[in-house]
């Protein structure tokens, strides 16, 4: 009971005397606590008043995380990984982000379960993810991923109100209005690696305008099929484009084998006609120069020249003959002489 329940008692109840002051007085100090106890209780507020100051006061970050810190709800500054300290009693607060981790957002379909063999994934209900229209007025069932880190907490947590939809947003409207912008046939068969390219380079365009502190590392397409209706008939379009393709390619192949070959062939050629040619031109004006060369010493001494010639014209004559006669001018009546040896009659 506290002195604030007392109440006097009611009149006539003590036979008409008055009450006894001293008495109530003393009433109340033996219902009011003792000093003691008062200073226990002080002495255990104190204690577990410093005991949550203690806890309060500092935050631990783990290495794959930055700590955001607040002051009064304004951004005051970041702390990389390890232990750290702040003003407790909701002065400083601090918010975790996961900026050391790669974060992925699927669409038109989950990963139900991860294991270390096979996954499994869950397309159920997705369907209005990953239908498009596209520009051939034809509906195309995308599957893609998008897998980003966050560059700048602090972007992340004060410049956008929620970053992950977002991303979402973002992703769905670039992957539609690029597809809406390309032939089915083309999104299906020859140009998922360029559309996924170019979607990453919009996508990163826009979270940079709106300041989301986002870094893509890669948008990718999982699956890109025709709904189920009409999937038979794009897949034999899609062995008609790659049977096309093989032959493109072995035609250029052999293209590549032939004419190379080809081109050798007629440089060979080319060259063993000009090494020919340069050859008997050389031999021509070489013989032009020695015919020159002996016209010119025939002019320079023309008896000489003529006795060489007559010379040179018996010697080829005498060696040519087999027996060889000198006879003398001035002899007259040679009688021939019988070659017993040859067989044969000599004059």
């Amino acid at each position: 009971m506290t002195p604030m329940d007392w109440t006097p008692p009611p009149r006539g109840s003590s036979g008409g005397r008055k009450p006894d002051i001293n008495q109530m007085v003393n009433d109340l100090k033996g219902r009011l606590p003792s000093p003691r106890s008062i200073k226990g209780i002080a002495s255990l507020a104190i204690i577990i008043i410093l005991v949550a100051l203690g806890f309060s006061s500092y935050y631990t970050v783990q290495p794959e995380e930055t700590g955001v810190v607040t002051r009064f709800g304004r951004y005051d500054r970041s702390t990389a990984p390890g232990l750290h300290f702040k003003i407790p009693l909701g002065v400083e607060q601090v918010e975790i982000v996961k900026t050391s981790r790669m974060l992925t957002e699927e669409f038109g379909f989950r990963t139900a379960n991860t294991g270390a063999y096979n996954s499994r994934y869950d397309e159920r209900g997705f369907a209005n993810e990953s239908l498009m229209l596209s520009g051939d007025l034809n509906v195309i069932d995308v599957k893609w991923i998008v897998q980003y880190q966050i560059r700048d907490p602090r972007l992340w947590l004060f410049e956008v109100r929620d970053g992950q939809s977002i991303i979402r947003d973002f992703s769905e409207a670039v992957m539609r209005q690029i597809v809406g912008n390309s032939y089915s046939d083309a999104v299906l068969t020859l140009q998922r690696v360029e559309i996924a390219i170019m979607a990453q380079k919009e996508l990163q365009q826009l979270l940079d305008n709106y300041k989301s502190g986002v870094q893509l590392v890669t948008v990718k397409l999982q699956d890109v099929t025709p709904p189920g209706p009409v999937q038979p008939a794009f897949n034999e379009v899609n062995e008609s484009l790659q049977q096309k393709e093989s032959m493109i390619n072995g035609a250029q192949e052999q293209y590549n084998r032939e004419i190379p070959r080809a081109e050798g062939e007629a440089v060979a050629v080319i060259t063993e006609a000009e090494g020919y040619a340069l050859e008997v031109v050389n031999r021509a004006q070489g013989e032009a120069e020695r015919f020159s060369k002996v016209y010119e010493s025939y002019m320079a001494s023309k008896n000489v020249t003529q006795k060489r010639f007559f010379l040179d014209a018996i010697t080829r004559t005498l060696n040519n003959a087999n027996q060889v006669y000198v006879v003398d001018d001035s002899v007259k009546g040679i009688l021939p002489l019988l070659d017993l040896k040859g067989g044969r009659e000599a004059k």
